[in-house]
């Protein structure tokens, strides 16, 4: 049942206009800004290669290139994630989906995971630039399977965010809205971690871009995963008692 309900996500979402205007979107801005990091890259690289601490391309380039993603990920997931249920709750067949014999469960990471579908997509073409240098030089693998797995944890903790959000309201813009603030507020919340505040090392840790960081650094830390992990199931878990609450409200 899972995967029937994500493969009608997804479906939805390929025959939604805003999301193949999302995609181009995207896409567009992530080639320029490839071409822009490559381009700048290679008009500095005689000077870099007399430094021996010279950054090598795959950072330079991709972890450039992985860098703005962060940002257009953050701003294009609650566009995509707000239908998934508020706008389900405002046609009124929320309800209808909701008699079914099918768990809540069920029904979030089914819709969780027709989502996270597209969301690879565009992280697999994004993937695709850096990896198209190979052609001409060499990689720093390790670096970039660091970008990609961060990445890819990231946009997975923003989905799951956004899909909460959606099921808070009927109003798809407001679920976005919503959704936006939240992240925001989780990606920034480092920088209330000023001067010996005992609160530091937590704010730290709540941060969405400072366990992205390390890993674009290729310095893999289980506990950066484990943060990811943790963040996914537990709006996940929020998702399924709002909607356990919702339907027994009705």
């Amino acid at each position: 049942m899972i995967l029937t309900i994500a493969w009608r996500e997804l479906r939805n979402l390929f025959l939604s206009p805003l999301a193949w205007c999302v995609l181009a979107v995207v896409q567009l801005i992530h080639s320029w800004w490839f071409a822009v990091s490559l381009d700048y890259f290679l008009r500095l690289a005689p000077a870099m290669a007399q430094s021996p601490n010279a950054r090598g391309v795959t950072e330079s380039v991709g972890g450039s290139l992985f860098g703005v993603a962060t940002f257009v990920m953050l701003l294009v997931i609650p566009l995509l994630s707000m239908r998934l249920v508020a706008e389900e709750r405002r046609n009124g067949t929320l309800a209808l989906l909701l008699s079914a014999p099918v768990s809540m469960t069920d029904i979030v990471l089914g819709k969780y995971l027709g989502l996270m579908i597209f969301l690879f997509v565009m992280v697999l073409l994004t993937t695709l630039m850096p990896l198209s240098l190979e052609l001409g030089t060499h990689l720093d693998y390790g670096r970039l399977a660091g970008g990609v797995l961060g990445l890819t944890l990231l946009v997975g903790a923003f989905a799951s965010a956004g899909l909460y959000m959606s099921t808070l309201t009927r109003q798809p813009v407001v679920a976005a809205v919503s959704g936006f603030g939240l992240l925001l507020f989780l990606w920034i919340i480092n920088a209330f971690a000023k001067g010996d505040n005992r609160f530091t090392g937590m704010l730290h840790y709540l941060s969405l871009i400072d366990h992205y960081d390390a890993l674009m650094r290729g310095a893999f830390n289980s506990s950066d995963a484990v943060y990811y992990l943790l963040f996914i199931v537990a709006f996940l878990v929020f998702s399924v008692r709002r909607l356990d609450g919702y339907r027994l409200q009705h």
